[in-house]
């Protein structure tokens, strides 16, 4: 799954074109490294958020887009 639409699907940012902005802007890294919002997530990533002053980093447990509808915290894990 792409990173920008796994961030909207997980709920960690509101909307797709934000994701996408975030991830053009390098205020979105996977393993330490700033990816573009095509970047393809794998289970057991680790991926940084910045938001402003703060930062959020998470590690996904799954790419299950139905499950992320009624459940979208079984997606990450929150570091």
């Amino acid at each position: 799954m792409r990173i920008d639409k796994f961030l909207k699907v997980a709920r960690l940012i509101k909307r797709r074109t934000v994701a996408k902005s975030a991830a053009d802007g390098n205020r979105v890294s996977v393993g330490g490294k700033a990816v573009k919002p095509s970047y393809s997530l794998k289970i057991g990533d680790e991926v940084t958020i910045a938001f402003g002053s703060s930062e959020l980093k998470v590690r996904i447990k799954s790419l299950d887009e139905k499950t992320a509808r009624i459940h979208p915290e079984n997606l990450y894990e929150v570091i």
